[in-house]
């Protein structure tokens, strides 16, 4: 199937998928809005502020790689909201590349950053095609903050800390979840190392006197950008939600996990997280407060005598996530990115040109202390 218009929004019907919407409305960028059901997608575009404005068609699609292929055949990008992306990547990224597409997501599950680096990356790339998952606030802007950081010294040495305040979506929380069973890694002198299980970790992040309760989360991103970095050879990312009562309960799930869960069968892991997962966020959270729903990012470096400190502010990580992919989508439809194959959104479109375009919108402002 053949198309006109540049990008195709898989997952329409959901949170993020109306946020990305709005700021393609913005970017003027033609899209097909793409999801299992019509009549959800059509609904979820109905509250799109201006959407009578945009260049969009709905399109209601299987799931299968070939239905799929058959949809993103004729567009150059395909911006992909359907997560947890461990369960539901593969195939989205399958029909990607199969139909000679860009491919970006809203992932940020390290186990699915690893299977994109290492079985999709090469095949992107002996196609001049971007594999880009994590192209969203809970990984990509701490990625540009610590490569502002690189550019302050002689640093190898990365932390990064990763927070939000607000309620997680549905296709977040099950992702939350669906990432418990997974083994998160950090880097240490350029080589993997397991992240040990159930561990919290108090931090101290600038703006709040009190500490903040974060997890390893199944280790972020970052350690998987920066593993071949020439200049980076240890990488720790931790982070969470500014809630220290929904932290509790996500810590308590896990130290559970590994005593209850754990020695079932997977399919019983995953059925039992799932479940816990609509226990806990079974619809739609209202439209973000910048008042209320705070981020914040923190990168540390260190070299043997070099130390230099970025912290990101900003507000409203769902809608920074849908500028974000709007804006990818939006260059790759009119330029190559920076880097083919597998990258992360720094690497395809310059850490200062995406904070450059979060901070132009009033999401967030990078400060540097060393």
């Amino acid at each position: 199937m053949e198309t006109k218009r540049s990008v195709v929004l898989y997952g329409a019907n959901g949170f993020s998928g109306r946020l990305i919407a709005e700021f393609l409305r913005e970017y003027n960028v033609p899209f097909i809005a793409a999801g299992r059901s019509r009549e959800r997608i059509k609904e979820v575009m109905s509250h799109v502020p201006g959407i009578e404005t945009a260049n969009y068609e709905i399109v209601e699609v299987g799931g299968s790689v070939d239905e799929l292929a058959a949809l993103f055949t004729g567009a150059k990008v395909v911006c992909n909201t359907v997560g947890p992306f461990i369960y539901n990547g593969p195939r989205v990224i399958e029909a990607s590349l199969k139909a000679g597409c860009h491919y970006v997501d809203i992932g940020g599950e390290q186990a699915w950053i690893r299977e994109v680096a290492e079985k999709w990356g090469a095949k992107f790339a002996a196609k001049g095609l971007l594999a880009a998952p994590g192209t969203a606030f809970m990984s990509a802007m701490s990625d540009a903050a610590a490569r502002l950081c690189l550019e302050s010294g002689a640093i190898d040495t990365l932390e990064t800390l990763t927070m939000f305040k607000g309620i997680p979506t549905f296709g977040s929380t099950q992702t939350i979840f669906a990432v418990i069973q997974t083994d998160g890694y950090y880097l240490e002198q350029n080589q993997f190392k397991l992240w040990p299980r159930a561990t919290r970790y108090d931090a101290a992040v600038p703006g709040y006197i009190q500490t903040q309760l974060a997890l390893a989360w199944g280790g972020f991103p970052q350690p998987v950008w920066f593993k071949d970095h020439p200049q980076v050879a240890n990488v720790r990312s931790i982070g969470g939600l500014l809630d220290r009562q929904i932290m509790e309960g996500v810590a308590a799930t896990e130290k559970m996990f590994e005593e209850q869960i754990r020695p079932l069968p997977k399919e019983e892991q995953e059925r039992k997280l799932a479940e816990m997962a609509s226990a806990v966020q079974g619809s739609t959270p209202p439209r973000e407060n910048s008042r209320e729903q705070r981020t914040i990012d923190v990168v540390v470096g260190r070299g043997t005598t070099d130390y230099v400190q970025c912290v990101i502010f900003g507000t409203c990580c769902y809608r920074q996530t849908g500028l974000i992919q709007a804006f990818a989508a939006h260059h790759l439809v009119h330029t190559p990115p920076r880097k083919v194959g597998f990258a992360s959104a720094a690497e395809a479109f310059g850490h200062r040109e995406l904070l450059k375009v979060v901070e132009s919108h009033g999401l967030a402002k990078a400060k540097i202390y060393s």
